[in-house]
């Protein structure tokens, strides 16, 4: 539950700032008018989102054994793609994103309401999309009855409300602390989906090697158990796991985690100070 919670939190956040600065900047311009054509664009990239998230669950139900197995392991793999482009994405673009999205939506001015809300769609769309694709592989990964998915609710119910009071600059936040942290928490989360997708390809006998164990601890870590638990529902921890999905975990959690830090790093790196000439103080 607590991982969903913070799945919902950090994806609701970015889509609220997005919603943010839209409305900001048609406020701060003095073109109220236009409002209503950025919320209908809004409102239908969250209606699609919702559709992608009910599309996955209905698949998944209509499906039986190996073909439901496939399904979860290839949407899991695609989940795993997508988060990560957006997260470094997020990450490259984040210093900017205010300055392109105000550029975009200046643009859209000239051009009509329809424009608007295609900007606002695509905006908030790319995020919606985004969220349900995760969440939905984060909350079968889990398998942990109604849980996650009040977890991931709460989340996006809290981020909606602090990206209101940032908005209304109620509230102070460090934007990049809280991505920084949540960008390495999502990370870790998504090294146990992408595992989880491992797992189901294994039991639909596409990948080799389910009867091989790397470890097995069902007797330190009961799954029923409160520490099964939260291990489960928040890093998606398997008490007994494959070779195969161990070694895939390492193989994606440690480079990720590398370059997301590396490039943070290098972001907050001071530019450097051009030399002063001499005699120039004089």
């Amino acid at each position: 539950m607590l991982g969903n919670f913070l799945i919902g939190l950090r994806e609701g956040l970015e889509a609220a700032l997005v919603v943010g600065i839209l409305v900001a900047y048609l406020v701060r311009t003095g073109r109220r008018d236009r409002l209503a054509p950025v919320w209908l664009g809004v409102g239908v990239a969250v209606l699609l989102s919702i559709a992608v998230g009910a599309m996955l669950t209905y698949t998944s139900a209509t499906l039986s054994g190996g073909a439901q197995e496939t399904f979860a392991g290839a949407t899991s793999m695609v989940a795993i793609a997508f988060v990560t482009w957006m997260i470094f994405w997020m990450r490259r673009t984040a210093r900017h994103l205010s300055k392109d999205l105000q550029g975009k939506l200046a643009e859209a001015l000239t051009m009509g309401s329809l424009a608007l809300a295609l900007t606002a769609f695509l905006a908030v769309g790319r995020e919606g999309l985004e969220t349900a694709v995760f969440l939905w592989s984060a909350i079968e990964a889990t398998s942990d009855g109604a849980q996650p998915v009040i977890g991931a609710s709460l989340g996006l119910v809290v981020a909606t409300i602090l990206g209101s009071l940032l908005y209304k600059r109620s509230v102070k936040l460090n934007l990049a602390t809280f991505f920084s942290w949540t960008g390495g928490f999502l990370i870790v989360v998504a090294a146990g989906v992408l595992a989880y997708g491992v797992h189901d390809l294994q039991e639909a006998r596409i990948l080799p090697g389910e009867d091989t164990l790397a470890f097995d601890v069902h007797h330190v870590v009961e799954p029923g158990s409160f520490l099964g638990t939260l291990l489960k529902g928040t890093f998606n921890f398997s008490p007994a796991t494959t070779w195969l999905q161990a070694v895939v975990w390492v193989l994606y959690v440690v480079p990720v985690l590398f370059f997301f830090y590396r490039q943070i790093r290098r972001n907050n790196r001071p530019a450097p100070t051009a030399p002063v000439p001499a005699g120039a103080a004089s």
